[in-house]
């Protein structure tokens, strides 16, 4: 699977992520972390599984 997520889209994920997972955890709310995880996941690893049938990318023509 090739990358689909980049630039600003990235560092979006990875912020965002980050802050569900903080609510969460003060939150004691499961799947609002689980839910966080998976954004923090696709930002770090580049990848976003929704996008790949619609054929979108936000990564930079190569």
């Amino acid at each position: 699977m090739k990358a689909n997520v980049g630039g600003a889209d990235k560092i979006i994920r990875i912020i965002l992520g980050l802050a569900i997972i903080g609510v969460a955890w003060f939150g004691y709310h499961s799947l609002w972390a689980l839910a966080g995880v998976v954004v923090l996941f696709t930002g770090v690893f580049s990848r976003c599984l929704l996008y790949y049938p619609f054929g979108i990318s936000s990564c930079r023509k190569q």
